[in-house]
């Protein structure tokens, strides 16, 4: 049981899809304070964050429409866990202690490793990095070829908006175009692509090597010159929990048991990319965390009610690409998350990727306005099924 059985200090490391959905669900539990700590302060749409590289979309939201009224927020970053002691330090010079706390610090772009790229090439895996971008796109003749290095969704996305607004585009993708995707949805993307002028360069040899202020090199020794380079391969997470002695996996994510609690404290939940359960990891995404946030926080009032929690379900539907604002192509899946043939694509499909993210934002926006109600069992065990995203 909790230290104090009268009232219950949860915080939450993150303010992303999978911390606010953990802290609003936290909040509709009698005698449990939510406090969610978050680096700044507005809620960041990252689904859309390539809209907002050419002004299609601003990808934030005020955390007061997404945030539970009863939710406390502090604006800024967590430093360290004292798990033994329950305590958090803050960048500011605060502390916060918990009875549980929810891991939910997300990802961001990872470190390219690559000689000249993190002075030469620009991220769009976070907001300042897509609002940096968007002012050194603004700085730069329209004419000027940009290259975007990766070809997962990200830089597909990325280039296709670039390509739509008028930009001579060149995706490099170190390897196959759309490694996620199944190959008969791959073709619908690379027709796509074509159509908006983008030059595709696929093969082992594309594998970037260098990067200089007006162009990259592969590994085949061609340069690829371009008056700006996004940065779109790979994700990394926080080292927090490794800085805090908690067990991690290679890539420093939170290492859980299926119930996403900590292998190492049972008073340490996981929700998002930042924890991965031992033995099941699973893809980096929105999809993924919303379903994530809803278990964290079951788990939690489980443990609560004096019960033990549930393994926690993942199911997946597939994934959505936006090519442009006019087409997409939507790539369905198993519940298990292993692409199958079936796909969409143009208009139809870029219509799914705009109720899927619209239909997210509202899960957040709902889950706000209960915040505080007693809809949820102080078991956890309400309405449990995880829909994805």
């Amino acid at each position: 049981m909790s230290r104090n059985s009268e009232n219950i200090e949860v915080v939450v490391l993150g303010g992303g899809y999978g911390g606010v959905k953990a802290a609003n669900r936290l909040a509709r539990r009698a005698g449990v304070s939510v406090t969610l700590v978050n680096p700044r302060p507005d809620f960041v749409e990252r689904i859309r964050l390539h809209q907002l590289v050419t002004g299609s979309d601003d990808a934030v939201e005020d955390f007061g429409e997404v945030l539970g009224r009863s939710v406390r927020l502090v604006v800024d970053t967590a430093i360290l866990i004292a798990h033994a002691e329950r305590r958090v330090s803050l960048a500011g010079g605060g502390t916060l202690t918990y009875d549980h706390l929810v891991y939910a610090v997300g990802s961001g772009a990872s470190a390219p490793g690559v000689p000249g790229a993190a002075e030469f090439a620009h991220a769009v895996a976070d907001l300042d990095g897509a609002r940096r971008l968007r002012s050194t796109l603004a700085e730069t003749p329209a004419t000027a070829p940009v290259t975007v290095v990766g070809a997962g969704l990200t830089g597909v996305e990325t280039a296709a908006e670039l390509a739509e607004a008028g930009r001579q585009v060149t995706l490099v993708c170190g390897g196959v175009l759309g490694p996620s995707l199944h190959a008969r949805g791959r073709r619908p993307v690379a027709r796509r692509l074509a159509a908006l002028g983008v030059r595709v360069l696929e093969g082992a040899g594309t594998r970037v090597t260098e990067v200089t202020r007006d162009a990259v090199r592969l590994a085949d020794g061609r340069d690829v010159t371009g008056a700006v380079t996004v940065w779109t391969a790979g994700f990394r997470v926080p080292d927090l929990a490794a800085r805090s002695g908690l067990s991690t996996d290679a890539h420093g994510r939170l290492v859980t048991d299926p119930t996403l609690t900590s292998v190492d404290d049972d008073r340490i939940v996981a929700a998002g990319d930042a924890g991965v359960i031992s033995g099941r990891p699973f893809r980096m995404s929105c999809q993924a965390a919303v379903q994530l946030g809803t278990g964290a926080a079951d788990t939690i009032l489980r443990r609560i009610a004096g019960k033990s929690p549930a393994p926690v379900r993942l199911l997946f539907a597939g994934q959505c690409l936006s090519l442009g604002r006019e087409e997409g192509v939507t790539q369905f899946s198993y519940p298990d998350d292993r692409v199958n043939a079936l796909h969409l694509s143009g208009r139809p499909a870029a219509g799914v990727k705009e109720i899927a993210c619209r239909s997210t934002l509202r899960q957040l926006v709902a889950g706000a306005r209960k915040a505080g109600s007693r809809a949820v069992r102080e078991d956890g065990s309400g309405p449990r099924r995880n829909v994805p995203a």
